[in-house]
């Protein structure tokens, strides 16, 4: 795994000592994502320039070292990622005359690009990666992106220049680079908790969808678009429209041997390997298969908290005993959150609020001790119905449709005011607010937006996956604009609940959360982390199952259980999902408190013109008093302020 950066002149030419500096002082803001050996490359005559850092996995002698020339010399290529079938394109390509010096599967990637074409290339090629491809004949730069999205790739402007990177903070490293803010993009951000591709927070720069691919004849080629060379979308109906009609048992062992060869791909490598595991369905089936496929203990490794109902801890150790795995596991205290929060704009250097970031962090510090490369059971949940509203989403939307859109947004307008009358009646008489959860005016409040929902995907997204419904009355300056998500209800509406809901969460929340969360935590230490489950012939595969295959009596991924049974008692791993939960609002009314306050302050919020004061207040002021849970919410504007700190002040 590595990180890739470069960029390509427009106008006047730059000396090319100045071209390999510049894009030297790019790629040294990725060293930590490839320690290993670092390279440049440039085209003095073309004003491009492509730098590479190396963390070496397969071939770790100088033969895949990068930026690297295919045989031929016209393609030159700077590739992050790992190519899991390169063994089977090897032999192809060598059948076909193809003759090569190392073992590194960028150099069969080089190879099949030059024979077959990059479409074709990336049609064969199964694995996670981004990269720059530069063609010296042809004077055109592609950029690309594996089909989940499970490698990031940023581009942008800065004045006439194009500058793409694996990570912002390389842009950052580029001398003039424009930071202006995109306050509607800011306003997704405090909606979802993170940035929605292909916009980022900032104006003139986007992040490549997954599954395309972007070609450039210019520099300042602006008009030009990213082309899908694989859709999530037509790999969902293409299942729907050939379901498997084989029987339950027959599912079980097409499933399993799927897996077996998924992972059994992902435990290649020429340096230490082993799995993050949690102890959950997901990782712990993971876990498993690499066992039964190895002739030595897996290395696993988890993250406990010293609060009890937090921590899982104690699950994953017995499915570790039970298996024979050489288990490591790391308590997180809130003294270890309080040191890592500082460096969470630099992990994530794009506003980020996913709170589990920091246990995700921790366990891949912890991980990178022992091992290079880290298997995960990422994928799971969207692929096989794991969330615990995916069974139930569809019951929901039809309670909810018995009352026709005008009578409910009758009522959504009566449990806004009511919700806000009581939040002024709570500041006199806190009695409205109880422990265990939200109060009675916030949790109206909430009511409200689902009675707006007009289907069952809408319904999911503004109840599940938004944090706030209008990100104006915080935000100075932010409009209204779709994302993604928007996007995909419309297309979806129609389909079959469960797969639309599904495939909803798989093209938005597993690349823009999920996916970023383990990529910049794991690069941060170097280490590479793999998921099986996100192989795509295991993802058209969960496509073409009928729901009776997914969700059973216990609920969902029920196909994944009937498989973990075989290497693991239900009783270990039976429980109700959890993922990396931390007890962050505990730790913002004690050890972090005078932190957040002063992020939060209003003198300072209204002299940095991007939050309202007054709104602020009252959400800090809420979640205070116990009056509403909106941690997630509140998170999210500390995470914004330490971000900006870092970046646009720092």
């Amino acid at each position: 795994m590595c990180g890739i950066c470069g960029y390509w002149v427009g106008g006047r030419q730059v000396p090319p000592e100045l071209q390999a500096a510049n894009v030297r002082r790019m790629a040294a803001a990725l060293h930590h994502r490839g320690p290993d050996d670092g390279g440049v490359w440039v085209d003095e005559a073309a004003g491009l320039a492509l730098g590479h850092r190396r963390l070496a996995i397969l071939d770790l002698s100088p033969l895949g070292r990068q930026p690297m020339l295919s045989a031929s010399g016209r393609l030159v290529l700077s590739y992050n990622g790992e190519i899991y079938n390169v063994a089977s394109l090897r032999r192809e390509l060598e059948a076909g005359g193809g003759v090569f010096r190392g073992r590194s599967d960028t150099e069969v990637l080089l190879a099949a690009i030059e024979r077959w074409g990059a479409a074709a290339a990336l049609e064969r090629a199964e694995g996670m990666f981004a990269f720059a491809l530069w063609d010296r004949k042809a004077r055109t730069l592609t950029l690309a992106r594996d089909r989940t999205g499970k490698k990031p790739l940023y581009y942008g402007w800065s004045g006439r220049h194009l500058l793409f990177a694996s990570e912002l903070k390389a842009l950052h490293a580029f001398p003039g680079f424009a930071r202006e803010i995109d306050r509607d993009s800011l306003g997704l951000y405090l909606q979802y908790g993170w940035v929605p591709a292909p916009r980022t927070i900032y104006r003139d720069v986007r992040q490549l969808l997954p599954g395309t691919t972007l070609t450039l004849t210019s520099p300042d080629d602006r008009m030009a678009e990213p082309v899908a060379y694989w859709s999530a979308f037509a790999a969902c109906l293409a299942g729907r429209d050939a379901p498997f009609r084989g029987s339950f048992a027959e599912a079980v062992e097409r499933l399993e041997d799927l897996l077996r060869l998924a992972v059994r791909e992902r435990m290649a490598a020429d340096v230490p390997l082993g799995a993050l595991l949690s102890g959950g369905v997901d990782s712990s089936l993971v876990v498993a298969l690499m066992q039964a496929q190895s002739n030595r203990r897996v290395r696993t490794f988890t993250i406990g908290f010293a609060e009890k109902d937090y921590d899982e801890a104690g699950h994953a150790r017995a499915v570790a005993g039970h298996l024979g795995t050489e288990h490591t596991e790391l308590y997180m205290s809130p003294a270890d959150a309080l040191a890592l929060v500082p460096r969470l704009a630099d992990l994530w250097d794009e506003p980020f609020a996913d709170n589990s970031a920091l246990a995700t962090a921790l366990v891949c510090r912890l991980a990178r001790q022992h091992v290079t490369v880290a298997l995960t059971g990422d994928g799971g949940d969207e692929l096989f119905a794991g969330y615990r509203y995916y069974p139930n989403a569809e019951r929901r939307w039809r309670n909810l449709a018995r009352r026709s859109h005008w009578w409910r947004s009758v009522q959504a307008t009566g449990a806004e005011l009511l919700g806000r009358s009581l939040w002024l009646l709570d500041r006199v008489r806190p009695r409205l607010r109880t422990e265990d959860g939200p109060a009675l005016g916030a949790w109206l409040l909430r009511e409200a937006r689902g009675l707006r929902a007009r289907g069952p995907l809408d319904l999911y997204l503004k109840r599940e996956r938004q944090r706030l419904a209008d990100p104006a009355g915080l935000i100075v300056g932010a409009g209204r604009v779709a994302s993604t998500a928007d996007a995909a209800v419309l297309r979806l509406r129609g389909e079959e609940t469960l797969r639309a809901i599904r495939l909803l969460d798989y093209v938005t929340w597993l690349p823009d959360n999920v996916l970023t969360k383990v990529d910049r935590a794991s690069m941060a230490v170097g280490l590479e982390a793999r998921s099986p489950l996100l192989d795509h012939r295991v993802g058209a595969f969960a496509w073409s199952l009928p729901p009776a295959m997914l969700v059973g009596p216990e609920g969902g991924k029920r196909l994944l259980r009937a498989i973990l049974d075989r290497h693991v008692p239900c009783a270990l791993t039976e429980r109700p999902k959890a993922g990396f939960v931390v007890p962050l609002r505990q730790w913002l009314m004690g050890p972090l408190r005078d932190w957040a306050e002063a992020l939060l302050d209003p003198a300072r919020l209204r002299r940095e013109g991007y939050w309202r004061p007054e709104a602020v207040a009252r959400a800090w002021r809420q979640l205070r008093t116990g009056w509403d849970r909106n941690q997630n919410l509140v998170w999210s504007i500390l995470v914004f302020q330490l971000w900006r700190e870092r970046w646009e002040a720092g």
